[in-house]
């Protein structure tokens, strides 16, 4: 993956990595950065944390980094369990998927009019994307593209997606067995 080395692309990178996994230390962070192409210094990175309103909460018996949520909530947010992402994907799927059609790497997703957005985004936060090779998606009203990296995946993204909407907890093809 290549990425924009700018302080707005780095917060944002640290925002996604906090909100997908419970990060107990600056180091692991800087790990978990450095993994995605970022070459921080720890100052740089205490820096960051303290402009994104980053604070150590309490999640079971460890304390993790959380950062507000979106909109000027200004609640600290733990990184939910994925099978709590999965549970809402797969909610969502069945709720909102309407069709699924796929070309080369590219699965397009029909929804009802105005839900794309919301379907897009459950699947960009998704476990689903890590384990399907999902570079990202695109979405307009009813519509969305989900891309994969690989340059043949779209049928299996669509197949996934498709499961889940049908209600499989392992999003596999019910109809394939």
């Amino acid at each position: 993956m290549v990425v924009a080395q700018s302080r707005n692309a780095r917060h944002q990178r640290i925002v996604d990595i906090l909100g997908r996994t419970a990060v107990r230390s600056q180091a692991e962070l800087l790990d978990l950065l450095a993994a995605d192409g970022y070459d921080v210094t720890q100052a740089t990175l205490s820096r960051d944390l303290v402009e994104l309103g980053a604070v150590k909460v309490r999640d079971g018996r460890s304390l993790v980094y959380a950062v507000p949520g979106e909109g000027g909530d200004t609640t600290p947010r733990v990184a939910p369990e994925p099978a709590e992402v999965d549970a809402k994907l797969r909610r969502l799927c069945e709720e909102l998927l309407v069709t699924a059609e796929f070309s080369g790497n590219i699965a397009v997703l029909r929804t009802p009019p105005g839900a794309a957005n919301y379907l897009a985004a459950a699947i960009d936060k998704g476990e689903v994307a890590l384990r399907q090779g999902i570079i990202g998606t695109v979405a307009g009203d009813d519509t969305l593209l989900v891309i994969s990296a690989d340059p043949a995946g779209g049928e299996a993204v669509a197949m996934r997606l498709l499961a889940l909407a049908a209600g499989s907890s392992e999003g596999k093809d019910p109809n394939s067995e």
